[in-house]
């Protein structure tokens, strides 16, 4: 398949898409263009021969067939028929008016439904995919294609529906001129087709400009969401200058980019021109030398060329712009199929969350021979040969140096991430694809960079149940050490905690974090270096929350702070992506050989 055939797939795919949403209004809506062109080109073009009817301009009416209907007019006075003919106009405009009025207003109905079908439509996608896929992806490239490329996309699937319309006005209006004349309407066609011929270069144009449009689109928004990221360094590090300097750069190249795109269509509008121009000339020459016309005659034939032309000249711009936008077909095209090979339930459509009943661990969570890695080329896992047992209702804590493959272990327990080889078992039963949501809403997860969005404290508790009442809120809080705190803010609850709830200390944002967590109950509570940036103090009352947790839920602890781990009931040690080493945290500290006495030893040291 060419490219070419390729990018009519893409525009046509999602043209399809806009036919299956509008159904009969998008074809009434059609219809209805069409009956206003009619009334235009009627409007205008019987105007010339019904005052030659009455004989105020004089024009050759024998090739105008159906016109001695009218003769009756002929006998009215001069002043009435006059009238009469004038009135029939501004009714005929006033029609077009209205129903043109009234279809604008459906067209604006029918393109936003469709903007926003198909922007639910792919976030939908984007939610049903598995972790990996946003793992190999960059956020703000995601963000683009929600953003700026849907809009080229339904922009450009829009700019095809009218172009459709478009040339089914020109038909209209070529028979309408055949009526008329059919030697001048074909002369005219015959220009029209050189153009189409002709101009084919600036569509190729306008879609290799579409292509520089998305990418440099894509960078900005990129490089301008990791600047706002890294604010705090940028101002730490003096990196002021460079930051602006790359914005600097930016703005050159898209305002290259911006010229290049008014050259082409400039170029393209000063082709037309001229060609018009020319065609013009020829066609007067033509006419007054060759078919000796007279200059009624001449009159009406220029009528004619004056309605069908702009015709020709705005399906050559709409080609343009859809040409312009074909790239973001591709990419939108790409999404949607990566997102689908990447889908976690291959034989469901549902989204996980609100109606799915968690999974109930009564016994022990289990790792059984589980081997995984990232890219199935290499030869090297991930993690390799894992067994592990976790009691319900303990506290475990896996250690390890930094890679050892902790996080990755944590994603396969919490079902984001599907074994190579081996299972994970519930207790003694392997988790089954259907029961993977299930397994999801019986975990909650605390990161170590806490999740919290610009709202009220109250509100992004509510995030995780949104049928919690205030009484579970300050239960959850106090569980978490983090009610002491919230009492004393002058709004409590009803705080507004700012963006990434800036507006708190990092252990007050990690402790509402962990009460967000317990609100939902969970069965399995996982803590990812939630101590590993905070102080002692807040890292102790970290540690008493959790102990006042021990016994309610099953508690999972990747630390990197040993000291933090003392009172787990297990300590899982991990090497290059093995278990080295497992059991109490007394005896694993007294094997001194083991890897964790190396490792508590250091910290010791380095403690001291």
């Amino acid at each position: 398949m060419t490219e070419s055939d390729e990018a009519m797939n893409h525009l046509l795919y999602f043209s399809k898409k806009l036919h299956a949403f509008g159904g009969k209004a998008l074809y009434m809506n059609l219809f209805g263009m069409m009956l206003v062109g009619l009334l235009d080109g009627v409007g205008i073009l019987l105007i010339a021969p019904l005052l030659s009817v009455i004989g105020i301009v004089n024009i050759p009416l024998a090739s105008i067939p159906g016109l001695h209907y009218l003769a009756a007019l002929q006998e009215l006075p001069r002043a009435r028929a006059l009238f009469i003919i004038l009135a029939l106009y501004i009714m005929l405009v006033t029609v077009q008016g209205l129903v043109g009025r009234y279809l604008s207003l459906q067209e604006i109905k029918i393109h936003t439904g469709y903007v926003n079908q198909i922007r639910l439509e792919i976030y939908r996608s984007l939610l049903q995919a598995n972790w990996g896929f946003f793992i190999r992806r960059r956020k703000t490239d995601l963000i683009n294609s929600l953003t700026g490329e849907l809009a080229r996309v339904t922009n450009g699937a829009y700019l095809f529906l009218q172009l459709m319309t478009s040339a089914a006005f020109t038909a209209i209006q070529i028979g309408l001129a055949f009526f008329i004349s059919a030697k001048m309407t074909l002369f005219v066609l015959c220009c029209g087709i050189a153009v189409a011929l002709l101009s084919r270069r600036y569509i190729k144009q306008s879609r290799v400009i579409g292509t520089a449009t998305m990418e440099l689109a894509q960078s900005y928004l990129a490089g301008i969401s990791d600047h706002f990221n890294g604010m705090k360094d940028i101002k730490s590090n003096l990196l002021e200058s460079s930051r602006y300097r790359w914005l600097l750069d930016w703005s050159d190249k898209i305002a290259h980019e911006r010229f290049e795109n008014s050259r082409v269509r400039s170029n393209s509008q000063l082709f037309y021109k001229i060609f018009s121009a020319i065609m013009i000339a020829v066609f007067v020459f033509a006419s007054v030398l060759l078919f000796q016309s007279q200059g009624g005659y001449l009159l009406l034939i220029l009528v004619i060329f004056s309605r069908l032309w702009p015709r020709f000249t705005t399906i050559q711009a709409n080609m343009e712009q859809i040409a312009s936008c074909l790239p973001a077909f591709k990419v939108l095209m790409q999404l949607q199929q990566d997102c689908s090979a990447a889908k976690e339930l291959m034989n469901g459509d549902e989204l996980g969350g609100e109606h799915v009943a968690p999974l109930k661990i009564e016994q022990q969570l289990e790792c059984r021979q589980v081997y995984f890695r990232y890219d199935k080329q290499q030869p090297d896992y991930t993690l390799e040969a894992i067994n592990l047992r976790i009691p319900a209702n303990g506290m475990t804590a896996i250690v390890g140096q930094s890679g050892a493959g902790k996080s990755t272990l944590i994603d396969l327990m919490m079902g984001l991430m599907k074994p190579e080889l081996g299972h994970i078992l519930i207790d003694g039963k392997v988790v089954s694809e259907d029961e993977l949501f299930s397994l999801r809403k019986a975990i909650s997860y605390v990161p170590q960079e806490p999740f919290l969005f610009h709202g009220t404290i109250k509100d992004n508790l509510l995030m995780i149940d949104p049928s919690a009442s205030e009484e579970h809120m300050w239960e959850a809080m106090e569980f978490s050490s983090a009610a002491e705190f919230v009492r004393k803010l002058p709004l409590g609850l009803n705080t507004v905690i700012g963006d990434r709830g800036i507006r708190l200390s990092g252990g007050e944002r990690q402790r509402l974090v962990l009460a967000r967590a317990i609100l939902r109950k969970p069965y399995i509570l996982i803590l990812d270096e939630a101590t590993s940036a905070l102080d002692s103090l807040n890292e102790t009352k970290i540690q008493e929350a959790i102990e006042r947790l021990k016994g309610f839920m099953t508690v999972i602890v990747i630390a990197h702070r040993l000291s933090t781990i003392r009172n787990a009931d297990q300590v899982i040690v991990l090497e290059n992506g093995k278990v080295v080493q497992s059991g109490s945290f007394l005896l694993l500290s007294e094997d001194k050989k083991g890897l964790f006495s190396r490792l508590l030893g250091n910290q010791l040291q380095v403690a001291l």
